[in-house]
């Protein structure tokens, strides 16, 4: 994998073989980005980065100046390489914390301007997460919501559903934060 742009554009990382991961291709990381160049100022933007495993996603952020990632993911194997490997880059706007995902959504009060997940494909809740983020409001005004999923999941029926975009077997589906003032 490989850093696509920002202060370390271009970096090869290099993950263990042995993590329990399955990082996001370079390619549908490359689309993603290219959609949220459009929509978002990296520089103030906070993230949650959910199933992180490798922090594929979370350093890409970090690269690009986000404010702040918190990267939650229950191997500790994984955080550590990701800590390792912010703290190599000196991107220091990387936290990491071992949780289960589910367990830290349901007790989570502190918000972000964009939450990335990126769950096993063969997880059969995965809506679930996308429930647990819209009903404890861990979504900013005008956050996103970015679950990336195989081809066997649709979550078009969510209320704040937007779009999904397709690479490959890599599918985001992005929803908006629902204002309450518009209800």
């Amino acid at each position: 994998m490989r850093i696509i742009a920002g202060i370390h554009k271009g970096k090869q990382i290099v993950a263990p073989k042995n993590l329990p991961v399955r990082p996001t291709t370079d390619f549908a990381k490359e689309g993603l980005f290219n959609i949220l160049n459009n929509r978002i100022d990296f520089e103030e933007l906070t993230v949650l980065d959910l199933f992180c495993g490798t922090g594929n996603i979370s350093l890409e952020f970090a690269s690009r100046g986000a404010k702040k990632i918190l990267a939650i993911d229950k191997h500790s194997p994984c955080l550590y390489f990701l800590k390792g490997t912010a703290k190599s880059l000196d991107l220091n706007t990387i936290y990491t914390e071992r949780a289960d995902v589910f367990k830290y959504l349901e007790k989570s009060h502190t918000s972000f301007d964009l939450i990335f997940a990126d769950p096993p494909y063969e997880l059969e809740n995965i809506g679930v997460i996308y429930d647990l983020v819209f009903k404890n409001k861990l979504l900013n005004d005008d956050g996103i919501l970015i679950i990336e999923h195989g081809p066997k999941t649709d979550l078009s029926p969510k209320p704040a559903y937007l779009e999904t975009r397709k690479y490959g077997n890599v599918h985001f589906s992005f929803f908006h934060a629902i204002n309450d003032k518009s209800q």
